[in-house]
């Protein structure tokens, strides 16, 4: 059973740093492109970072190129979210996603919101 569990969240004031973690399990995790998508309110799920297998190239989204990092370690079956000079736009619930045959796997979710 693939099991995804988000952590890190929480509530940042603007320009502030929170490192969200995805343990993951169920499936061969060091093989998987992992992702991170989020929810903000009201709003659709958005893509925001990517990364592959072996070499780990990555994806982001333009409207955090620069200010999140994504990262793996295998030997921990997590993925990581490292995301600094946040902003109020940011603010979001972030899933940590798995895509298998074309089905998304995601796990609950961790809130992050960035106010003053």
């Amino acid at each position: 059973e693939v099991q995804l569990v988000e952590s890190g969240g929480g509530l940042v004031q603007p320009g502030g740093s929170l490192r969200l973690s995805c343990a993951a399990s169920g499936f061969p995790f060091s093989s998987s492109v992992m992702s991170w998508v989020r929810q903000a309110p009201g709003k659709g799920l958005a893509m925001v970072s990517s990364i592959n297998t072996g070499s780990g190239g990555t994806y982001y989204a333009d409207s955090v190129k620069g200010r999140f990092s994504i990262s793996r370690d295998n030997a921990k079956n997590t993925v990581y979210l490292q995301m600094n000079s946040l902003k109020p736009e940011d603010t979001a619930v972030y899933y940590c996603n798995y895509n298998s045959g074309g089905r998304n796997y995601r796990g609950q979710g961790t809130q992050v919101t960035v106010s003053s």
